[in-house]
Order: C-alpha cells, then sequence, then structure tokens
C-alpha cells in the first residue's frame, strides 16, 4: 500500500486533534495541575488510558476486518477523509459560534484514590473516548499496514502522553489564557486545518481526489 505522509506523524497530530477539546476531563486535569495536586498520577492515568483505548480499536478492528482490507483499502481511504472532514466542519462552526471559556472551580483537597476514581468516571463515562479511539483511530488505523501501522499507533499514543502531561504540568500557565473564548477560537481553528490536511491526504491516497 502506498502510503503518502508520515504513519507516526498522522498518528500524532490525529490524536492530539481528536483529544485537544475543552471538556469535563481536560477540564480536572487542568484544575488538577492548577491546585497541585497528583499531577503525575492524573497525567499517566489519562495517557495510558487512552493508549490502551488506542490499542483495541487498532488491534480490535484489524483483528475483524483484516481479510477484507486489501479489498476495500480505496472505500477506507475515503469514508476516513469523510469523517474527519466532519469533525473539521464541527471545530469550524465552533470558530464562528461558540463562546465557551474555560471554567476552573475551586476544589478541597483530596487523596488519590479519589482523585484517580473520579478522572477514571470522566474517562470512560464519556463516550466520545470510545468513538475517537477506538472507532476512528482504529479505522484510520487500517489505511497502514505492518510496521506503518505500528508507527501510527505508537504516533496516536505518545500525542495522548503529550497532551496530558503538557496539560498537567503546564496548567499554571494555560489557564489564563484559556479562559478567553478567543484562544479556543485559534485552537479550534488549529485543529480543524490539522484534520482537513490528514483527510485531503487520505482522500489522494484513496484516488478520491
Amino acid at each position: 500500500m502506498d502510503i503518502i505522509f508520515s504513519p507516526f506523524l498522522t498518528g500524532f497530530f490525529l490524536g492530539f486533534s481528536l483529544i485537544v477539546a475543552i471538556g469535563a476531563q481536560n477540564t480536572f486535569v487542568l484544575r488538577q495541575g492548577i491546585i497541585g495536586q497528583h499531577i503525575f498520577y492524573v497525567a499517566l492515568f489519562c495517557a495510558i488510558s487512552d493508549t490502551l483505548l488506542i490499542i483495541i480499536g487498532v488491534s480490535g478492528i484489524s483483528f475483524f476486518i483484516n481479510n477484507v482490507i486489501s479489498q476495500i483499502s480505496n472505500l477506507m481511504y475515503g469514508i476516513s477523509a469523510l469523517w474527519l472532514s466532519g469533525y473539521g466542519l464541527l471545530r469550524i462552526k465552533s470558530v464562528f459560534k461558540s463562546q465557551v471559556a474555560l471554567e476552573i472551580e475551586a476544589s478541597s483537597t483530596q487523596n488519590l484514590l479519589k482523585t484517580i476514581s473520579i478522572v477514571a468516571i470522566l474517562t470512560f463515562a464519556n463516550p466520545h473516548v470510545y468513538l475517537d479511539t477506538i472507532i476512528l483511530i482504529g479505522f484510520v488505523s487500517q489505511n497502514f499496514v505492518g510496521e506503518s501501522k505500528v508507527a501510527f499507533t505508537f504516533g496516536a499514543s505518545i500525542a495522548s502522553f503529550t497532551f496530558f502531561f503538557s496539560l498537567s504540568y503546564g496548567a499554571r500557565y494555560l489557564a489564563p489564557i484559556m479562559k478567553r473564548p478567543f484562544s479556543w477560537k485559534i485552537l479550534d481553528s488549529f485543529i480543524a486545518i490539522i484534520m482537513f490536511t490528514i483527510a485531503i491526504k487520505l482522500a489522494y491516497a484513496g484516488n478520491w481526489l
């Protein structure tokens, strides 16, 4: 299969784009970073959880449809491109309509077990985490084979570790910036560009463009 872009970078930027969004989990991680509670363990838990789901998605989907990948590869490129384009359009819509801003509530000191329990609920009770990791990343991974697929998976996993540790330890610096809606508009624009870029390359690889 002729891959015209780096599998590792594709996995990294796709994973990073999907995970960067204001939500309950990321808000909690930011808050823990700001108040300085269990920063390392919260970041590690989130990153490992994402990595496990990504591996399940890549290996699980591979197991079920491996025999037909070569026959429908171009179709899969097209579907992946359309799916990512849809995500990109949502981010563009957010740029023009959203006035979202980050709000960090004050919290009392909590022990490690309770903190991890909370972040586990915020992680695994969110249906989008399964859609993004197991389904979308797993599906896009089928555009790669052998070492390229390993590189793609590694890139997506590294994106999770990079994001959560950067978010946790950079929280004190990021929070004042991300409280402004304009900052999220810039971030959403950047995410949309990445998603459209990957979608276009997937469409070219599948002979759709």
